[in-house]
């Protein structure tokens, strides 16, 4: 459970120092490449949680079938 939540919370903090750099450098040359890589990380941010949602279902799916088989 502090591996989810220190997933996420580390994602999210990485968009935000990203998006904050577009006010800090205020260039026309910088924002741009923040932008690309804000939405880099995001797409990276959603595709690591929908394989974490993958790993927990699966995981899940297995032991309650093993749990509910009639053992021989």
């Amino acid at each position: 459970m502090i591996r989810l939540f220190a997933n996420i919370t580390a994602g999210h903090i990485i968009i935000l120092s990203l998006i904050s750099l577009i006010f800090v450098f205020k260039s026309i040359f910088i924002a741009p490449v923040s932008v690309g890589f804000v939405l880099f990380m995001y797409t990276l941010e959603l595709l690591v949680a929908l394989l974490q949602a993958y790993i927990f279902t699966l995981l899940s799916a297995l032991f309650i079938g093993q749990a509910i088989e009639e053992h021989h």
